[in-house]
């Protein structure tokens, strides 16, 4: 198993007070290398070209990302921001998922886990928003269809919140199949159940308070079939870390234990239909002890 991180996304700044802070790279990668882990190679995410890149965004965003002059910081909507380190951060993040993707296809890996930021899933097209610049998980599942040629990817996002960045990327692209639990009537107001693109979206609002029996319930008997029936060839997954129930900014109650879990079945399923090839990218999770523990447990979920 490999992990892919780098320095620079320890660089990239929303401001002062900021919950998509460094500090939670800092305490995942802490977590992750103070474990002593054993049959995982650290490698250095490496940026994206600007050809990966355009494979899931316009070049509007390429241009406001990449070429806008920044001095100090610069707002991109009332969450959002940039420091002068944040594009290489999200060039570095999305490289480093299609690094990933590249050696679980090559077969120099079976599973890799991108420990980067910013995070990505709510960026859509031509819109940074949410914390997020550029989709890397999107930006991987293009680059796997151009590259290599692959006719089912599958992505599973189980952060908090709905991806609807990256389900607006794909929803009219049957190649991809997008599935979702997040909470109900939170940011960004999307993923309901009738959101169905054509056919290949599934979304599972879970109502506040929601614990780790309706998670498993939602996986168990709506997600994994419809995943199943999918046959991926390979297998994404968001993983944010942000549906525990210390995080600051949400109101789920899962814990490590349910991340272990799905993480676990969808290894599985993989195992079945993609020959075992899995990757992973850091979406959110903001309290510091959850994100470590919770990646901690997905990682080795992922090495089992």
């Amino acid at each position: 198993m490999r992990i892919y991180t780098h320095a620079a996304c320890l660089k990239h700044s929303g401001g002062i007070g900021h919950p998509e802070s460094p500090a939670r790279l800092a305490a995942v990668l802490d977590g992750l290398r103070g474990a002593g882990l054993r049959g995982v190679e650290w490698c250095e995410a490496p940026p994206a070209t600007r050809a990966q890149l355009r494979l899931a965004h316009a070049e509007s965003l390429l241009e406001r990302v990449l070429d806008t002059p920044i001095h100090g910081s610069l707002q991109i909507d009332a969450d959002t921001a940039m420091n002068e380190d944040s594009p290489e951060a999200a060039q570095r993040a999305a490289g480093g998922v299609c690094a990933a993707i590249d050696a679980v296809l090559h077969g120099d890996c079976t599973r890799a886990f991108c420990a980067v930021r910013p995070p990505g899933h709510h960026a859509t097209a031509d819109t940074a928003m949410g914390f997020c610049l550029f989709n890397s998980i999107a930006v991987g599942a293009a680059h796997a269809i151009a590259r290599h040629g692959l006719q089912r990817v599958a992505i599973v996002d189980f952060d908090v919140h709905h991806g609807n960045g990256t389900q607006d990327i794909f929803e009219h692209d049957g190649r991809v199949l997008y599935l979702s639990t997040h909470q109900r009537n939170i940011y960004p107001g999307t993923g309901l159940p009738w959101e169905r693109g054509v056919g290949n979206v599934l979304n599972v609002a879970l109502p506040e308070g929601s614990g780790g029996d309706a998670f498993r319930a939602a996986y168990t008997h709506t997600l994994l079939p419809e995943l199943d029936a999918f046959r991926p060839q390979l297998l994404l997954i968001s993983a944010g870390f942000d549906a525990h129930r210390l995080d600051p900014l949400a109101g789920l109650n899962l814990d490590a234990d349910d991340y272990a879990w799905v993480t676990r079945e969808l290894v599985a399923l993989a195992q079945r239909h993609a020959r075992g090839r899995v990757v992973s990218a850091l979406e959110g999770g903001y309290s510091l002890t959850a994100l470590r523990d919770c990646s901690l447990a997905h990682v080795r979920a992922l090495l089992d």
